[in-house]
C-alpha cells in the first residue's frame, strides 16, 4: 500500500489547468461512502496547491488504488456539506484540524464520485 506521512494515498491522474498535460499526483484521502474526500491543505500553507486549480478547472479524473483504477468526477463541497465530511477528515487524519487553525484560507475539501 502506498504511504503518505503514514497515511493511505491514492494516485490521481488529472488535466493540468494551464498545460493542458495529465498530471499524476499522490494524495491522502478520507473514504467517503462509495468514493473518496480529498483535503487541499496543503499543510496549512496560505495558497491552495496547485492541482486544486486543475480539478476545480477540470473535474473528471482517474484514481489508482489498491491495483484499481476508476474514472471519478470530483466537485467541491460547502456550508453544511462540507462540515459533516471536515469531521470525518479531522477523524480520519487530526493534523487536519491544525492545518487550518494555521492558515486564513479556507480549506477545501472535494468529493471524487
Amino acid at each position: 500500500m502506498n504511504q503518505l506521512s503514514g497515511m493511505p494515498i491514492l494516485l490521481v491522474e488529472m488535466t493540468g489547468v494551464k498545460s493542458g498535460r495529465t498530471r499524476t499526483i499522490p494524495l491522502m484521502y478520507v473514504p467517503n461512502g462509495e468514493g473518496f474526500a480529498l483535503v487541499a491543505s496543503q499543510g496549512g500553507a496560505p495558497r491552495h496547491p496547485v492541482w486544486y486549480h486543475n480539478l476545480v478547472a477540470k473535474p473528471n479524473i482517474r484514481i489508482s488504488y489498491a491495483g484499481q483504477t476508476k474514472e471519478m468526477t470530483v466537485r467541491e463541497v460547502f456550508d453544511e456539506e462540507k462540515a459533516e465530511i471536515w469531521k470525518t477528515c479531522c477523524q480520519y487524519y487530526p493534523p487536519y484540524q491544525a492545518y487550518q487553525d494555521r492558515t486564513e484560507r479556507r480549506i477545501p475539501v472535494f468529493v471524487c464520485e
